[in-house]
């Protein structure tokens, strides 16, 4: 085994904090920084593992830290921002060309991005009561089925 620097150390902690497995750190680590260690060495500085039991106080509390900001912060991650795969599948679309069953596939993935869901806006108050605008997300087929009963009655 490899005697490793602290920014190595760091660095692989903060990769297994990340949910990184301890291969891909190992490859990381080999590509960044010209060091060959085995993917067992990285798991001794994962402290959620038994072989990273004995790992140090600053490097645990590293870890921790690491993988609770990793939780909270998925407003870093591009493709958890649903404007952000709108905007891709906007992209798949256009570049399709005339491939149907490409279009078909994408306008259906853009469909369930946005719940499956349309926006409807109520204008009566229940039993003719007094005007209000209320605004609910609402399952396309309740949408049509009540869209469908308020024409009947006219």
């Amino acid at each position: 085994m490899a005697a490793l620097k602290e920014p190595v150390k760091i660095f692989i902690v903060q990769s297994l904090a990340c949910f990184e497995t301890p291969q891909q750190v190992a490859d990381a680590v080999q590509q960044r920084f010209g060091i060959e260690i085995d993917r067992r060495q990285c798991e001794g500085y994962d402290p959620t593992k038994f072989s990273g039991r004995n790992l140090s106080k600053k490097l645990t509390e590293l870890f921790h830290q690491t993988r609770k900001d990793f939780r909270e912060n998925i407003d870093d991650i591009a493709i958890a921002n649903k404007a952000f795969r709108l905007r891709e599948l906007q992209k798949m679309y256009e570049d399709s060309g005339r491939n149907k069953r490409a279009k078909q596939n994408l306008l259906k993935q853009a469909f369930q991005e946005t719940d499956g869901r349309v926006t409807k806006q109520e204008i009566t108050g229940a039993n003719g009561g007094p005007i209000e605008s209320i605004n609910a997300n609402v399952p396309l087929e309740s949408y049509k089925k009540a869209r469908e009963q308020i024409l009947d009655e006219y």
